[in-house]
Order: C-alpha cells, then structure tokens, then sequence
C-alpha cells in the first residue's frame, strides 16, 4: 500500500501544484512517492525511472538524493527540456521534495549570450588596438584581449585577476597610476600619446585612453584601457612637419620666387620673390596670381592651370611685371604639395633673364663673326638666298663682291696675330661704313670678306663701289708695337645674278674665281666674271693633283744658266731652274705651277728636291774638277721650315758638297718677315758655310737698317730693271743705285735678265760684278752645260 507522507511534504507538494510547479516526493530508495501530477496519498509507490529526465539526469539526481545535498548544480535534460532540481527535508530524516524548475528559457537565453560574448571577444582579439578591463578594485584585470597579452605583458602571462600594472612595463604602469588618480579627480577619460616599451623591447608612439565605465546611474563600475599604435602616423606626422619646415626654409633661403596659391589666389610667398618684384609680401597676399602675369600671357597661363586632365605639374615660360613696369622673362613651375595639411599649390618663378641673354648670345654667335661683328658665313649664304628669291620677283640684279687681302699672311708673319686681327676688325669697319644701309657684309673666313649689292641697275655702278672700297681699304692702318703704318691692298672679285649664276654657291664660285683673276692681274683690283675663268679654276685643280704625282713619277728635271764674271766674261757658276716635264703638256716652265705649288704648300717638297738634285750635281763638277758654285732658289715655306737648317747640313753631309759651293737665294720679301728670326736663321747657314744671296732686290720693302744686318754675300738685280737698260732712266738709275749699294756693303752684286750688248756695256761700266740672263747663256742641262763651256773656253 502506499506509503504515508509527511504532512509539510503533502503541503509543500500541494503549494507547488497550486503554483504551476513541478514537485516530487522520494524517499531513500529513489521511489516516488508522490507528486504534482498523483494524488498525495494513495498512490502506489513509482521508481524513479517514471520521472521526466533523460538517463543522465536521473543519474545526477540520484546522487544527489544519495548525498542528501540541496540537489544537483548541473541542469538535467528532459526530453528536450531543461529542469532544475531542489532537493530538500523538511521533517528531517525520510522522504525528501524535490522542486523541478523549467530553466529552457534562461538555459537558451545564456548559450546565446556565451556566443555573442564569444563573438565580442574574438572581435576584439582581431581589433589592431590592445584592449583591457580592470575592476575597479585596484585595477584588477578582468579581461584582456590577445593583442594586449602578447604585446604588453612578458611571456604571454595572461594578466586576468592581477593587478594589471604588476604586469605591464614601467612606463605604462607610471601612467596608469597617474591617469587613475586624474580619473579620480575629474571623473573623466584621460587620454594622451607617447612613447610606449613592449614586451619585446619595441618602442611606439602610442595613444593611451583610460576611461570609466558607468551604469545607468553613473556609477563606475570599471575602467577601459585602451592602447592604439600610432608610429606609422607619428612617423607620417613627423616627416610631413620636417618637410613643411624643409620647405619654410627653403622658402626664406631659396634664390628662386616661390608663392603657394590656392584657387589661383597667393596665400605666401618668399622673399625672393617679393624681390624680384619689388613688393612686400603683405602687398602680394590674397591677390590673384595672374595679377603677377603680364596681361598678354594671363589667358595662356590661365589655360594651362585650369587645363583638363592635366598632370600634377606644370611647367612654361612666361613674364612676370615687377613694380616698377619692367617685364621679367620667368620659368614658372606649379604643382601640388601640402602647406600645414593642407593642399595648395606651389609655383616656382625663375627668373631666366640670364638663359635668355644667353640664347640670345649663342644666336648672335651662331650667325655673326666673332673677331669682327659682321654676319659669317651661314648667316650671309642664308641673306644671300632670301635676296636672290627677292631680286627674281623684283627682276633686279645682285652684285656679290668677293674680296681678299693682298698678302695678309705676311702681317700675322711679321708683326703677329694680334695685329692681324686688329687689321681685319679695321678693315670690317671700313666696308660696313662705305655700304649702303640695305648692303650686306660678311666675314667669309680668315682674310675674305663678302659684299652683296641689292638692286644693280648697271655694272658701272658695281665697279664704283669696288673701287671705292679699293680706296679706302688701301689707306695706311697702324699697327703693332712699337706703331707702325701698313697698307694692305684688297683683290675683288665681282659677280652677277642672274648673268652669272642661278644659285647661292655657284654664284659665289664665281666671284671667288673673279677675285683670283684680280690677284693675276696684279693685285688690288677687281675683275668681272667670264666664263673663262671657270676653265681656268678647274684646270689648276687638275693640274693641282698632276702637281702632287709629279714627284714620284719623276717628271722634274733640273736646268742650269751660266753665270759669268762681267769684266772678263769667266764662268763662275750657275743658277739651278726647274722645269716640268708634264706628261700632255709638255715642258712647263716655273710660272705654270711655282705659284700653284706655293698655294697647295707642295713647294716644300718640290724645293727639297731641287735642293739634292742640284747639290748633288755640283758634287759631280767637283769631281771632274769644274769648280761651279751652285745657285738654288728657296721659297717662303721651305725656308721657314723648323728643320731647314738642319735639312741643309744633312744634304751637306749626305753629298759632301764643300758648302761654299752651294749658294741659297732668298727674295727681299722673305727676309723681311720675322726679322730677327730670319738674321738667326741666316747666322746658322753662314756657320755652315754656305752662301746667301737676296734675290729680285728692288722689288720689295727692304728696311736698309735691316739689310745692313743680314749675313749675305750676293745681290741680285731685279730683271725688270735690266730689260729697260739703258734707255730708261728710272730703270738705270734705280740699277746704279743697288750696284753703289752693294759695293757699299761689301757685297757681289749679280744683274739678272741680260740679253743685249747694250745691257752687258751698261753694267760693266757701272760696276756690276756679275751678269746672267740669255745674252750670256741660256738655261741647260747638265751634259749641255759641260758642251757650252767646253765650246766658251775654245773660243776664247
């Protein structure tokens, strides 16, 4: 039968039956005795397998029954459900109530917060930012997120439960305890940056927030501590600030105008550029930038600035307008930068007056002639084309005047190149002032010079201006030191457009070809040009490359003309004379090529070779016992050659001439350039033994203070006073006078160019020692020469 109750237990069960609760009543032996759902009494006792619970929680209540303990701690499943059990004995030893709650809704409502939790704290684990919580007992730390232990705390301990400045370094700690004593004070967050020590020793620049946390009734509960890193900021900040600095200093110090602008108004400028304008910076502030722009090229500028897609910066020329009106050419270069934060941008004015002067001197150089100012050579053949194009539409003519100085080699020679350009700015000065405004003058190179008359009517008027610019390039020029006056004659070569030519250098060839007529017919004239001189040029150059053959085809040959004493008519020597044996052209004499050789400088090696066949030659009378002494003509190159001398004593060697037997002739021209180089030069040929003789004197600018000087044996008179002898006057006295002369200085005296009795007659009874020329014999080879002088000495 069943098993009676206590009554408190009956009233209990009744209670919580009343409340909607589910209750039981068990005994020691986990048997039901009665509950909610039986009557109180009555009931047939139940084992506790009848209860509600999964196997599991029939376990747990069991034990705790076994126990006597107020029941499990643990939830017990119910078929799906959850159920708290309370166990208790009101009556002491014996059956026990056991109160079961359904706890599903709270059991449900903490997994969801556990999850949410979870979800927060795996938030903040991940959150760049080292986050704790402290209690606000001591700082006690509650939570911690990963960040925060592997950063701040040694070895990873984790700092839940402890004290958190015994955990952190010192520096945070120094700082929790002095922002925990301001948030006790102000009841507010405390936040600042500095620097921070980790774990590992690293140093950053960190933001450190403590902050309260408060229930509704604002009432502290704990505190937050936040640590963020801002090194890369700080970093970022600090560089910007140095480069604003950079920039400030710059600004100050910089030699360039620098004004930042924003929406094309000046918010700064340095003082370089206030200088350059000659404001004051407050005058510049706020006004526009195109302000600073002269008027024509604001809208370009003002393009450019507002240009669509253009890049970050921007770079031209333009002129700025100073205050006192003047227009500075700059280069202005504006592109985007930071000032304090913020974007404006900058523009660098350089002032480029300098690049500017500059280019203006490079172009002036690039079309001028340095030395004298007048338009060289590209600049005149570009004036040159543009005046033909325009004499061809106005159907005019041109005249182009091609003039070379006489002899200008012989200034630079003689008085140095110095003085030589001191002539040829004189002489550019002379032609640009004896022109027309609307003539052209160039400097062609070196001594040529070209002038080119627009508008010819007739060729009379080209040679009025030739010859007066003949005149007046003819007038005496001081020069050198100490002064002396030179004349210098100009040769000029004259032709036409369009009679001439069609094109710029043809028609300059052609003057060039005029100008080399003018110097054949004797210099300091002009000459017209005519076809024929084309012929003539193209024949010289011709002749030019045969001349440069000649040598080593052995096309020379060597001539001797006797030379005898005047009172008795006794061979004395010869004089040596080249001829060309041209392979067309037959036997040249030296007026065919001597000039054109000198021209080209093949007359060095044309002279040398005279020089060994002729000595050479007069060993071999030596031998056959014909003491001849051997006369050979030296040009201007061959004898300023730096090795002549030392070429003469080796042919001395190399023949074993005796040196008195070889006689140099040297024109008057020749030593009077470079006197005291020529007196040493001619000192040396004397210590070799070797005679000197002047050639053609009388024909040149010999100074008798210099004559007197030189270390000669011989004077040669000229052949164009001989063939005048005796009728003309001049002529004759002009001859006595070099013969008086000689004797005067002790020297022989040899008259050239006798072909009559009459000549012969006249220089014996003046007192010429020597006569040569085709009255005495004419010029032979050497087997002829023996003939001639075997048949001379049977005949006398």
């Amino acid at each position: 039968m069943p098993r009676p109750i206590a009554p408190e237990l009956a009233a209990a069960l009744a209670a919580a039956d009343l409340l909607g609760l589910t209750a039981v009543v068990l005994d020691g032996a986990s048997r039901v005795l009665a509950s909610t759902s039986t009557p109180c009494s009555g009931a047939a006792p139940a084992d506790l397998d009848t209860l509600p619970l999964d196997p599991p929680g029939r376990r747990l209540l069991q034990a705790a029954l076994d126990r006597g303990q107020p029941g499990p701690t643990e939830p017990l499943a119910a078929g799906g459900r959850w159920l708290q059990a309370e166990l208790s004995w009101p009556a002491g030893p014996g059956p026990a109530l056991a109160l079961l709650r359904d706890i599903g809704a709270l059991r449900r409502g903490e997994q969801q917060m556990r999850r949410e939790r979870d979800k927060l704290c795996r938030l903040a684990d991940s959150a760049p930012v080292l986050m704790a919580y402290c209690e606000d007992d001591g700082l006690r730390c509650s939570y911690a997120n990963r960040a925060f232990v592997q950063s701040l705390c040694p070895d990873d301990r984790s700092p839940l439960g402890r004290p958190i400045e015994s955990v952190v370094a010192p520096d945070l700690a120094d700082w929790l305890r002095t922002a925990s004593a301001l948030l006790d004070r102000d009841g507010e967050a405390v936040c600042t940056e500095q620097w921070l020590t980790l774990a590992d020793g690293t140093a950053i620049w960190a933001e450190l927030t403590l902050a309260p946390h408060l229930d509704d009734r604002g009432r502290r509960l704990g505190l937050y501590l936040q640590v963020s890193d801002h090194s890369r900021h700080h970093h970022a900040e600090r560089a910007l600030l140095e480069s604003e600095d950079r920039l400030a200093r710059f600004m100050q110090a910089g030699a360039e105008g620098i004004v930042f602008h924003r929406d094309g108004h000046i918010l700064d400028a340095n003082p370089a550029l206030c200088a350059m304008l000659g404001q004051s910076l407050h005058e510049l502030i706020d006004r526009p930038l195109l302000a600073l722009i002269a008027p024509e090229c604001q809208a370009r500028l003002a393009r450019a600035l507002d240009a669509p897609g253009r890049t970050d910066e921007l770079r031209l020329e333009t002129h700025v307008i100073a205050r006192d009106g003047r227009r500075l050419p700059v280069e202005l270069i504006d592109r985007g930068t930071l000032q304090r934060g913020e974007p404006v941008r900058m523009a660098v004015l350089r002032d480029i007056h300098d690049r500017h002067d500059a280019q203006a001197r490079l172009h002036y150089l690039s079309h001028h002639d340095p030395l004298t100012g007048l338009a060289n050579r590209s600049a005149f053949l570009a004036q040159l084309d543009h005046l033909m194009v325009a004499a061809r539409a106005s159907d005019t003519q041109l005249a182009l005047l091609f003039i070379d100085l006489d002899h200008f080699k012989r200034i630079n020679d003689s008085l140095g190149h110095a003085a030589g350009d001191a002539l040829l700015k004189t002489i550019a000065l002379r032609l640009d002032q004896r022109v027309r405004s609307t003539d052209r003058v160039a400097r062609f190179g070196g001594d040529e010079f070209m002038v080119l008359l627009p508008g010819v009517r007739t060729r009379d008027h080209v040679t009025q201006v030739a010859r007066k610019l003949l005149d007046t390039l003819a007038e005496p020029v001081t020069l050198g030191e100490p002064p002396q006056a030179i004349s210098v004659t100009p040769s000029i070569g004259i032709a036409l457009y369009p009679a001439d030519a069609a094109t710029p250098d043809r028609l300059i060839q052609h003057a060039d070809a005029a100008m080399h007529a003018a110097k054949a017919r004797g210099r300091a004239t002009c000459a017209f040009f005519e076809p024929s001189q084309v012929s003539v040029a193209h024949d010289n150059l011709v002749l030019e490359g045969q001349l440069g053959r000649a040598i080593e085809h052995e096309e020379f040959a060597l001539l001797f003309q006797p030379q005898v004493r005047a009172r008795d008519g006794a061979f004395v020597g010869v004089e040596a004379l080249i001829r060309w044996n041209h392979p067309q052209r037959g036997l040249l004499v030296p007026n065919a090529f001597i000039a054109l050789a000198e021209q080209h400088r093949l007359i060095v090696p044309i002279g040398t070779w005279v020089l060994r066949e002729a000595a050479r030659q007069a060993r071999r009378w030596h031998d056959a016992g014909l003491p001849l002494t051997v006369a050979v003509n030296l040009s201007t190159l061959q004898f300023q050659a730096p090795d002549f001398v030392d070429s003469i004593a080796a042919l001395l060697r190399e023949t074993g001439l005796p040196p008195a037997w070889l006689e140099l002739e040297l024109t008057e021209r020749m030593l009077m350039d470079d006197v005291p180089g020529v007196l040493a030069r001619l000192a040396q040929l004397r210590q070799l033994g070797v005679k000197l003789s002047v050639d053609d004197f009388g024909t040149g600018y010999s100074s008798l203070s210099h004559l007197k000087e030189l270390p000669i044996d011989k004077m040669k008179i000229d052949r164009s006073f001989v063939q005048e002898l005796p009728r003309q006057r001049e002529s004759a006295a002009i001859a006595c006078a070099i013969i008086e002369l000689a004797r005067g200085l002790g020297l022989t005296v040899v008259a050239e160019g006798v072909e009559t009795e009459e000549q012969r007659a006249f220089l014996l009874a003046h007192g010429c020692d020597q006569l040569q020329g085709l009255g005495i014999g004419e010029p032979l080879d050497a087997d002829a020469l023996q003939d001639w002088m075997r048949e001379r000495s049977a005949g006398a």
